[in-house]
């Protein structure tokens, strides 16, 4: 019996990704914002419909630089309903993180309960667009407005998502993304800032190469470029974006079809598009997920608890924090295996596993 995981990665036609490599070869240009680095710049621009962006090494330090650019120093309100790096970048920064609960629904940041955190430290909202979903963007931009805050949007899960037919990447200060090998566009490795404003991006290119004008070092920086090999995967990933998305929807609806009078289901924003990077389903209870996950193990099948657990809970975060809604859901969710070439076949597997 197959083995069916949560999430096989995308690899496009190999002789496709040699191509860009027998340019690499002839170029001689391995990083440092080689030729194929600012062609993918374009046409993701192009492609999502923004004027800003900025590739960088991965999407952990897209959310450290955009702390640096918009010069964050204090309290960050953010979700508790999230991977763990959301949260780990803003404790390696030394800021402190403010946990504001989720929405039931959606599982995005609850917008209505932001306002009753912000003190006089507060200096930025870092909402999570979760398995895509997006935030109520305009109720947290009137917010941010009324306070005079920073808004950054991890929008790792959001690729092609658009709000009201604007990219929904052009809301906020920054938006920062993932191209991990999990995503359903991906780098192997990588990620980006989108900004609304293109002197962050100029101010980001210089810190994520050690700070560097003209080859004098004038400010301080790091290293988070991205190399042309990893380039080269995009480009061929973004060749066959549209058939991902197809085969993406595809699965989605299915189990979506099946499954949706059994288990609650994630509330999509009725003015964006669903992108179908994950499908989560919510149990009754976490001892009902716990006896269900057994089954599906034993059958060689692979979900996974994503999120979980929700971070207001752990140690190493700023603690007594109650977020009583996230921790619920936390302890209920399920993301089922979703990815390209997932058959009709198995996914009946994980259906049937499921109704067992």
């Amino acid at each position: 019996m197959n083995k069916i995981n949560v999430n096989k990665p995308y690899l496009p036609d190999i002789n496709k990704y040699k191509k860009y490599l027998d340019r690499i070869w002839r170029n001689n240009h391995l990083t440092n914002f080689g030729p194929l680095s600012m062609e993918l710049e374009l046409k993701l621009c192009e492609y999502l419909g923004v004027d800003n962006l900025l590739l960088v090494s991965n999407g952990t330090l897209a959310l450290q630089i955009a702390y640096k650019v918009l010069g964050i120093k204090g309290e960050v309100i953010t979700t508790p309903f999230s991977f763990v790096a959301t949260t780990n970048t803003i404790l390696w920064e030394n800021l402190k993180p403010v946990f504001c609960d989720i929405n039931p629904q959606t599982f995005c940041i609850d917008e209505q309960k932001i306002e009753k955190l912000i003190t006089p430290k507060t200096e930025a909202i870092l909402p999570v667009h979760v398995f895509g979903n997006p935030c109520e963007v305009e109720f947290i931009d009137i917010i941010a407005k009324k306070h005079n805050l920073k808004v950054i949007y991890d929008a790792a899960h959001a690729f092609g998502v658009k709000y009201k037919n604007n990219s929904i990447f052009n809301y906020g200060d920054i938006s920062t993304l993932s191209f991990h090998a999990t995503k359903l566009f991906h780098c192997v490795e990588g990620g980006a800032l989108i900004a609304t404003d293109n002197a962050f991006i100029q101010e980001a290119k210089k810190i994520i190469n050690f700070g560097l004008s003209n080859s004098f070092p004038d400010s301080l920086g790091i290293n988070a470029k991205n190399s042309e090999f990893h380039a080269a995967m995009g480009l061929c990933m973004l060749e066959d974006i549209d058939i991902i998305f197809q085969e993406r929807q595809k699965i989605w609806m299915y189990y979506y079809e099946q499954l949706k009078d059994s288990f609650h289901i994630q509330k999509i924003s009725k003015n964006a598009n669903n992108n179908f990077h994950y499908f989560p389903i919510i149990f009754k209870n976490q001892e009902k997920l716990l006896n269900v996950l057994s089954i599906l193990e034993k059958k060689n099948i692979f979900p996974r608890r994503y999120f979980y657990p929700s971070l207001n809970i752990l140690d190493f975060n700023s603690k007594n924090q109650s977020c009583p809604v996230s921790e619920d859901i936390s302890k209920r969710i399920l993301c089922l295996p979703i990815y390209v070439g997932l058959s009709q076949k198995d996914q009946d597997r994980v259906i049937e596993g499921l109704r067992s």
